[in-house]
């Protein structure tokens, strides 16, 4: 099988490029993850960088986490490595530049939204479905009404209803919308990142989200709890993913 992301310094080696290269769903599963993970423990750090450039092979940045990793026996371990992962992007102390094409779902919304700025072609949806399988979205709980009003995250969250890329500019989940939204991350890189000091940017980054990276971290610690003890004790939940899996409707009981 082949690495699940491509991982590329460019400018220099100023800008690190992380592409997710298992179209066209690019899921964010435990290979997905763990390939992030190790790319950012390895190059965050480097002096010099000044960016990241987050970005998607084929039509869609990502379908979502895989949902047979959401199952009793898995969810644990899967919530674990992800929100670490996330953690690590949040407190990444350069930009991460996001650039969306197509379906950016679930675990790949979180994961886009765990970045600086984005973003996104016409094309662009963005949505947190996980509600209209039984679950809900820990990471986006926390993470949604830090970058929106609070209304439009929890319209989001209890729906489970996507918004095309206009309404995201809108609501403010992303920052523009280009023909290119890679080509456009770029150039907002070349232009405004890349003539600074790296030193400088990355107190700037850190001052920026002063008490943010610490409340989300604690946030994200509870309410991860909140869905493995709690959650996933339900009945309906498991049917969700179970439906979900096997292609049919979910019999809810409400229990």
């Amino acid at each position: 099988m082949t690495a699940p992301l491509k991982v590329w310094l460019e400018a220099d080696g100023a800008l690190l490029r992380l592409r997710l290269d298992r179209p066209k769903a690019n899921v964010i599963d435990g290979p997905m993850v763990a390939a992030l993970t190790t790319a950012l423990a390895s190059h965050a750090g480097l002096a010099g960088l000044k960016g990241v450039l987050l970005d998607a092979e084929g039509p869609n940045f990502s379908f979502g986490a895989s949902v047979e990793e959401h199952l009793p026996a898995q969810c644990a371990a899967m919530l674990e490595r992800f929100h670490a992962l996330l953690l690590r992007m949040i407190d990444c102390p350069v930009p991460i530049l996001v650039a969306v094409r197509g379906q950016c779902l679930g675990g790949g919304l979180e994961l886009a939204i765990a970045g600086h700025l984005m973003f996104a072609a016409a094309d662009a949806k963005f949505g947190q479905p996980e509600i209209k399988l039984g679950v809900f979205a820990p990471a986006a709980s926390c993470l949604l009404p830090e970058r929106v009003a609070r209304v439009a995250a929890e319209d989001l969250l209890f729906s489970g209803r996507s918004v095309d890329a206009e309404e995201a500019v809108r609501i403010g989940l992303a920052n523009r919308i280009a023909d290119d939204p890679t080509a456009a991350a770029f150039q907002y890189y070349d232009e405004y990142l890349a003539p600074l000091s790296a030193s400088s940017l990355g107190h700037a980054v850190r001052a920026a989200r002063v008490g943010f990276t610490e409340r989300v971290r604690d946030e994200i610690g509870r309410v991860e709890r909140r869905y493995l003890d709690e959650l996933m004790a339900t009945r309906d939940a498991v049917e969700g993913l179970e439906a979900f899996i096997a292609k049919r409707a979910a019999n809810w009981e409400n229990r």
